[in-house]
């Protein structure tokens, strides 16, 4: 485990050590190893520990015996949230390499099983950056709300080497700090516009007026319903002494997406961006499509194959830790590719055979050294 410890090496034990009994990095290899194979609690992480008793003990690990459920818990409440989400984003560096203009999307998700039942307090947000080529994640930092995105995104760049990369954030994340801050970088930033900056909105709406008249949109047929896209983007020259607290901006683009479901009305709905990069009609329009595709790529897989909203867990930073140990654990799944399968298919076979869970391990650490 000496590639684990090493990408861990700066999380601090949060317990007194004359009280500890079990290795801390032992406990998280555990958590780590058990997400890996679809954990979804404490009991379910104590439960893969014990059938897997021997093999951890192999390695060298609970010399003591198994840590329970509640131990686990204990612990992983308790751990520095801040340090880490450095220790992701260091892991994520130093394995992932990404190519000059690719596109980052930052987007939130609810943790919807992460209700506080005892102090009523709202479940938790987290703002995640993914990587849309390398289909992996990079780095997530948590709210109290959708609204704190806002304060968010610019603590999670703080810690992302964006340099060349293309960033992609909603509506809620078009805010003049963060585009100042996403262009002072290195990167550039792609924002979706809307009500927020009503002025800006307004003004990117006349100049492509007369450009979307003139697009042509070709109806195909989706799951029986009818479905069509159009994209359009044009130099924001006319628009820069107009807004000059949106630094850099050099593109402005419009999406037109239309629906005729098999009942009920046909919708026709626009949407607006503005970005710091010289956006060709093409990259724009893939920009636009990988975004979008966060949801099925991250989110949906979180929750359906990850079963992330049935996870109950949400005293101290918990949930949080959890999410971030699933996170690592798809991109892990991801990165093991002898097997062209699902992921739900590869956490059944990471639960039953050690085999599969050491080239699961070894393949997403595979920049640190072999386990």
């Amino acid at each position: 485990t000496g590639a684990f410890e090493q990408l861990f090496s700066e999380l601090e034990d949060p317990r007194q050590s004359a009280k500890v009994a079990h290795l801390f990095t032992d406990i998280l290899f555990l958590v780590v190893c058990a997400s890996i194979a679809g954990a979804k609690g404490w009991e379910d992480i104590e439960d893969f520990g014990d059938l897997h008793f021997d093999w951890f003990r192999e390695k060298g690990l609970f010399k003591n015996g198994l840590p329970v459920h509640d131990t686990i818990a204990r612990v992983i409440s308790r751990v520095d949230s801040e340090q880490f989400q450095r220790c992701f984003i260091g892991w994520m560096q130093s394995v992932a390499e990404l190519s000059d203009g690719q596109l980052i999307a930052i987007d939130g998700k609810r943790l919807c099983g992460s209700y506080n039942r005892e102090d009523r307090q709202s479940a938790i947000h987290m703002v995640n950056a993914f990587a849309a080529e390398n289909n992996v994640v990079l780095g997530q930092i948590k709210t109290q709300s959708k609204s704190n995105e806002i304060t968010a995104i610019p603590a999670l760049l703080n810690l992302l080497d964006i340099k060349g990369c293309l960033i992609s954030i909603d509506a809620m994340g078009c805010q003049t700090a963060i585009a100042e801050k996403i262009v002072e970088s290195g990167g550039d930033y792609l924002l979706a516009l809307k009500g927020n900056q009503k002025e800006l909105h307004d003004a990117v709406r006349n100049e492509l007026a007369g450009a979307v008249n003139q697009e042509v949109i070709c109806l195909e047929k989706h799951h029986g319903r009818g479905e069509a896209r159009a994209y359009h983007v044009m130099d924001a020259a006319s628009l820069v002494n107009r807004f000059p607290e949106w630094k850099g901006l050099k593109t402005i683009g419009v999406t037109l997406s239309y629906r005729q479901p098999k009942k009920g009305k046909a919708s026709l709905e626009y949407r607006y961006y503005i970005s710091s990069a010289a956006l060709t009609k093409a990259r724009f329009a893939n920009a636009v499509r990988s975004h979008w595709a966060v949801e099925n790529s991250l989110h949906w897989v979180l929750d359906v194959s990850m079963k992330e909203d049935e996870c109950q867990i949400y005293r101290g930073n918990a949930a949080e830790i959890l999410s971030g140990a699933r996170k690592l654990a798809l991109n892990m799944l991801r990165a093991e590719t002898t097997r062209k399968t699902s992921v739900p298919r590869k956490q059944k076979r990471a639960h039953g055979s050690t085999d599969y869970l050491e080239k699961v391990l070894a393949a997403g650490l595979v920049a640190l050294n072999e386990i």
